[in-house]
């Protein structure tokens, strides 16, 4: 029996008219206009589609966005500046650094340097904090789309054995996280998970895989995930986005996995649109506790 597709697609479509509503109504309400900033350094020409697929989103929904294109010889303090004066502007909501940066930027520092309550990619200390205890200010875009498509797409993770493979600080550890907890943005039914977290020292990644009624691959290797790795009828969620000479591929091998799985997400058109509205999400969300703050 072939899999049931999670079209991500079609989710993000969904939730971005949701989304587009709310923004309606807040700004009806006499609430500031959402503002999405983006910081680009270099012309690596993926970022350069991402940002502008963001750009375009945020119009969609009724946002508007920012674009901060910066050369690729740009210094650490010349960001650090730039970061500071978004901080400081009231009618900037969100920030966002695009990644990857050029190599001789310190990462870790520009992206501590945004404001907790700016940060909708949910990257500084406070907020992954905030997200560990359980009150999360905002949601991690990527494992916030992930929940979102298995939500609903009909498929719960309470008292499920969930394995997710990879511990990025983007998508593995903050996903753990709120899988683990015993409530969740969805629900009690999206939470309360038994997580296994897998990564390169995991001994017969194969054997821990088989044991997932929900696998997540988060892992960045293309087509890792084969098809005697996956339970038969588990949902497969696959974050993966590589680039090869045959195309976009993900981390698992759709066409093998979706033979065995129960449900299964597509590469693209899976997590990748999700990841985009959520961070829209946040940025709403950021909004309206610029004006409850102000407040």
């Amino acid at each position: 029996m072939t899999a049931t597709i999670l079209d991500g697609k079609a989710t993000a479509e969904t939730i971005r008219q949701e989304l587009a509503v709310e923004v309606a109504r807040w700004r009806d309400a006499g609430g500031a206009i959402p503002c999405l900033a983006a910081v680009l350094v270099g012309d690596d020409p993926a970022s350069q589609v991402y940002v502008r697929n963001k750009q375009r989103a945020c119009e969609r929904v009724g946002m508007v966005s920012q674009l901060h294109r910066m050369a690729t010889d740009t210094t650490q303090q010349e960001l650090l500046e730039l970061i500071d004066r978004l901080n400081r502007d009231r009618d900037v909501h969100g920030i966002l650094v695009q990644l990857p940066l050029p190599r001789s930027l310190d990462e870790q520092q520009l992206l501590d340097a945004i404001h907790p309550l700016k940060d909708v990619d949910a990257f500084h200390p406070e907020n992954v904090g905030l997200i560990s205890q359980g009150r999360p200010r905002y949601l991690p875009c990527t494992p916030h789309g992930v929940l979102q498509v298995l939500h609903r797409g009909g498929v719960t993770v309470a008292g499920r054995e969930v394995v997710v493979v990879g511990r990025s600080e983007i998508v593995g550890k903050p996903l753990a996280m709120l899988l683990a907890q015993k409530n969740g943005p969805l629900g009690p039914e999206m939470a309360n998970a038994t997580v296994t977290i897998c990564h390169s020292r995991t001994k017969d990644l194969a054997a821990v895989t088989r044991r997932a009624e929900v696998l997540i691959a988060a892992v960045g290797v293309p087509q890792m995930i084969q098809a005697d790795m996956v339970a038969p009828g588990a949902a497969v969620v696959d974050v993966g986005i590589n680039r090869t000479d045959q195309g976009l591929v993900g981390d698992v091998d759709f066409d093998a996995v979706k033979e065995v799985a129960g449900h299964i997400t597509p590469v693209p058109g899976g997590v990748g649109p999700l990841t985009v509205t959520m961070l829209l999400h946040n940025t709403l969300t950021a909004a309206k506790r610029t004006r409850e703050t102000a407040g």
